[in-house]
């Protein structure tokens, strides 16, 4: 598909989004929006797949297909490739056309057929190995909501325009690249993200910043046989990894329900089949899903200065994924409790980026003294680079990046990158150019040294430093300011004084004529 292709499929789906502006806040029509699309490629997969094994046989349009012995082989095949199962009245096209239908001749209501379908796809999945991936997947897409109409037909007649407009959408998924709908989705959850302010932000990390994630993570694999994400928001940051080396398994958590359900989602519009990917929905750092596993690539964005349990959990000072450091994260910022649960699951051979809050850099007390132990006795930290502030959404602060690992090629140095000038303004945020990613990217591989933006430190100079990793510190970015020509500057004075005795005369003359008192 094209990017012209690609930007039309985006505008219209920007317009389906206008048929529910209005009645809901917009994180709500987006799941709705978003739980539809999904709707859509499931059927045209299904449908897809189901003529490929009607090729040989009489009747090889799938939705022209009654014979109940094919429909069971159908589901039985579809079961094992795809995870799930439709029947051809329940496709996407099936059920748009019947809610646009004329009403003199038939009947036009779909909700309880959507919400049957919905319900079936679910229930197809049972006892396979699907079931998990599937189990409640469209629970947020509630049908009988008054925010929809307040009355069935007002909300049948709402969604039956939704399905209308999408089903005008070609997802083109047999010519097409895989991901070109999973781009679509991404960009539908970017536009919500940015309307819907913080909440929207916790699920979702701007492609730019996945971008230098992914790749700080990839640099020097061909291939990764694991990646995860302790903090999985809608997904975009494992499957970012994807798109710069093969990945064979995605590993997930999510707490959020509701985005735990469009990570999922996001997964199988990726084309990414259910046997290669485990997301799982709980609290990371009190219920652990993925405790026994090693991973080769660890990225996160965590849900900045985020309260926790801590000591007020007296479990957590025998944790084995916190207990070597000497203090635990406080309780009110949960920040290095997240490296430090990633430490733990990160494989000898891996490598960690996540974003974080410039405040761990600096802060004292008990993260100072897990910032000094991390460096001073793992020295798993191998690079801190400090990004523009106003990139994400719902908080204009500034941000960093750590990179760790626990095989460091460069074990005697920490590489500093100040790129927090380095942006360009998109609307009222600003975002990291191509030209910005390329030089942070460029300068991580080969540790360069750079002016004002680039410095490899020795552990040496950190620990003078008392292990604070405050980039100025590193990174000189003062600037000198042009000299002053002071012989210039007296003649412009002396100019000025003479400029105010010609104003003062004026303003005399005027009063004088005026007849008034002079001012001064």
């Amino acid at each position: 598909m094209s990017e012209e292709q690609k930007k039309l499929l985006e505008t219209q789906l920007w317009n389906i989004a206008n048929e529910l502006r209005g009645k809901m806040d917009a994180d709500e029509f987006r799941d709705y929006i978003l739980g539809f699309i999904f709707y859509k490629y499931l059927s045209e997969k299904q449908y897809l797949y189901a003529n490929t094994l009607l090729e040989t046989e009489q009747v090889k349009d799938y939705l022209l297909l009654t014979d109940a012995g094919d429909l069971e082989a159908i589901k039985e095949e579809s079961l094992l490739k795809l995870g799930y199962f439709l029947k051809p009245e329940e496709l996407f096209s099936s059920i748009a056309k019947k809610g646009n239908a004329n009403t003199e001749n038939e009947s036009n209501f779909i909700l309880a057929d959507l919400e049957s379908i919905l319900n079936s796809i679910e229930q197809s999945t049972m006892g396979t190995e699907s079931e998990d991936d599937f189990n409640k997947l469209f629970e947020d897409l509630d049908l009988n909501s008054t925010k929809l109409g307040r009355s069935t037909d007002a909300r049948n007649s709402l969604i039956s325009k939704v399905l209308f407009h999408l089903d005008k959408i070609d997802f083109a998924l047999e010519d097409a690249d895989a991901d070109v709908l999973g781009d679509a989705y991404e960009y539908l959850i970017s536009q919500f993200a940015s309307g819907a302010g913080k909440k929207a932000g916790e699920f979702y990390t701007p492609q730019q910043v996945s971008k230098i994630l992914a790749k700080i993570v990839t640099t020097g694999k061909k291939r990764l046989k694991s990646v995860y994400d302790p903090t999985c928001g809608s997904g975009s940051l494992l499957l970012r990894v994807s798109r710069e080396v093969p990945v064979d398994d995605f590993f997930g958590q999510e707490l959020n329900r509701t985005t735990y359900n469009l990570a999922r989602m996001n997964m199988i519009l990726h084309d990414v089949h259910f046997r290669h990917f485990d997301i799982r929905q709980e609290d990371t750092l009190e219920q652990p899903q993925h405790l026994d596993m090693r991973f080769e690539a660890i990225v996160a964005n965590p849900p900045f200065s985020a309260k926790w349990k801590g000591k007020d959990n007296p479990l957590n000072e025998n944790d084995e994924r916190f207990s070597q450091y000497g203090r635990l994260a406080p309780t009110s910022k949960a920040d290095f409790a997240f490296v430090q649960h990633m430490l733990y699951q990160l494989a000898e051979n891996g490598t960690m980026a996540c974003v974080l809050p410039h405040g761990v850099l600096f802060r004292g007390s008990a993260e100072g003294t897990i910032r000094e132990y991390l460096i001073k006795e793992l020295n798993y930290l191998d690079a801190v680079i400090g990004l523009p502030a106003n990139v994400f959404y719902g908080t204009s602060i500034p941000t960093c990046i750590l990179v760790l690992s626990k095989c460091r090629v460069h074990s005697d140095d920490i590489l500093f990158i100040d790129a927090s000038q380095g942006f360009e303004k998109d609307g009222n945020k600003n975002k990291l150019g191509e030209a910005h990613i390329d030089a942070i990217i460029d300068t991580y591989r080969t540790r360069s040294v750079t002016d004002r933006f680039s410095y490899v430190a020795t552990l040496d100079e950190v620990a003078e430093n008392d292990y604070n990793l405050n980039i100025p510190h590193y990174v000189d970015t003062f600037e000198e300011e042009e000299p002053v020509d002071l012989n210039q500057v007296a003649a412009d004075l002396q100019a000025l004084e003479k400029d105010m005795v010609e104003t003062d005369a004026l303003i005399a003359d005027f009063c004088k004529q005026l007849n008034i008192k002079t001012p001064f």
